[in-house]
């Protein structure tokens, strides 16, 4: 399915940093990251891919990509500011990041 170049280009990808990671409890599949994307106030992203990452502390720190433009989502109670980019095929996972530390909020264009 192709869509127009300017659906793409509605949306707000930016660099995260990732201040903190928890589990959500009674939630097998989600973390709750609290993320720098330039702003203010760091925004929380619910995100479904705890299976990948068993120590969630581990991505404290981690520059990733995160759609910042979304409508917020309510996922098992908590509003959820946003999406983290990822790709998977199979059992292989892999977080998108920028090849260098670099400002959070930084567009990607």
């Amino acid at each position: 399915m192709s869509v127009p170049f300017s659906h793409f280009a509605e949306l707000d990808i930016v660099v995260g940093t990732i201040l903190s990671a928890e589990i959500v409890p009674d939630a097998d599949r989600l973390l709750q990251l609290q993320v720098e994307v330039g702003e203010e106030m760091p925004r929380q992203v619910i995100s479904g891919i705890r299976e990948f990452f068993p120590e969630p502390s581990e991505l404290v720190g981690r520059q990733c990509l995160f759609v910042i433009n979304l409508e917020p989502r309510t996922i098992r109670g908590m509003a959820s500011h946003g999406m983290i980019l990822a790709a998977y095929h199979g059992d292989d996972f892999a977080l998108l990041h920028p090849s260098k530390m670099i400002p959070a909020g930084t567009p990607v264009r």
